[in-house]
């Protein structure tokens, strides 16, 4: 077997089985729910992660030199901003739309998120947070954006990055059934779902290549689940059809064929200093 086929094998096997044996093992077994953070931290976040981390030390043993550890912030600066600030755009465009479609009514007072602290300083702090917990959601790009990625089919970049997307998506799939978020048709659910994963990941892969950095992708990651998704939850309540999860995809899907189709992706290559990279391993 090929080492990169014997590396794709035991990275698959590691983040599904930890993760799905932890979201399962915690509900089923100590009755603890998967909306708590801490649940959440301690069984899924870094499992990708560990699983990447497993193959490239010990399985292939091919280290970390495109693993993009670095930061790279004083040559992307654009580039961070844009990873930090587009998911708050993107909530901003898919309300916008949400009111033209009638499917909201407009009304700020819904992102009051601190009481007593005004609409403005709720989302300042919000943004501040999404910096914060950047960390955390570097336990899933370092697995699926920095290591799956860059493996499935490497000759074929916007293949290989669709099927990441789609692989991430199956990942999330228990989360339905345990009580994190709930369909009024599973299927539907399911399928909005799995849409948001793989344009998510053609954006999360740009920022990626295009940075040489896990980090970039990791904030970009962050701010969509604590920003884009976070807001226009708050609006639509128990968004049980998917309803807003639909329409926060919607300015995702213009920047992804943009990236896609104006060959972005497919010119880009992880920019590597190996020497330097080398020696975090």
């Amino acid at each position: 077997m090929k080492p990169r086929t014997k590396g794709l094998i035991a990275f698959l096997l590691l983040a599904f089985g930890l993760a799905w044996g932890g979201m399962f093992t915690a509900v089923l077994v100590f009755d603890l729910s998967l909306v708590n953070p801490v649940v959440q931290l301690a069984t899924v976040a870094f499992t990708p992660a560990v699983a990447a981390f497993a193959v490239r030390k010990w399985v292939t043993k091919e280290g970390f030199a495109d693993a993009g550890l670095r930061l790279r912030l004083r040559d992307n600066l654009g580039l961070y901003a844009a990873a930090w600030l587009g998911p708050l755009v993107f909530a901003a465009v898919a309300l916008a739309l949400a009111v033209a479609l009638g499917l909201w009514e407009f009304d700020t007072g819904v992102f009051v998120l601190v009481p007593g602290l005004p609409v403005w300083a709720s989302i300042g702090l919000l943004m501040l947070v999404v910096v914060v917990l950047t960390p955390a959601y570097w336990g899933e790009e370092f697995g699926w954006t920095s290591y799956l990625r860059l493996r499935l089919v490497p000759e074929r970049p916007v293949l290989s990055t669709l099927l990441t997307g789609l692989i991430w998506a199956v990942w999330h799939y228990p989360l339905a059934f345990l009580g994190y978020v709930i369909f009024d048709n599973v299927v539907a659910g399911l399928a909005i779902w799995t849409v948001s994963f793989v344009f998510q990941e053609i954006i999360l892969s740009w920022l990626r290549m295009r940075t040489g950095s896990v980090w970039a992708a990791s904030l970009a990651h962050a701010g969509n689940n604590m920003v884009l998704f976070l807001l226009i939850g708050t609006a639509f309540g128990d968004d049980t059809r998917g309803v807003g999860m639909l329409l926060g995809t919607v300015p995702m899907v213009v920047v992804a064929l943009w990236i896609v189709l104006s060959g972005r992706l497919a010119s880009e290559q992880p920019r590597v200093d190996r020497e330097r990279e080398s020696a975090l391993v």
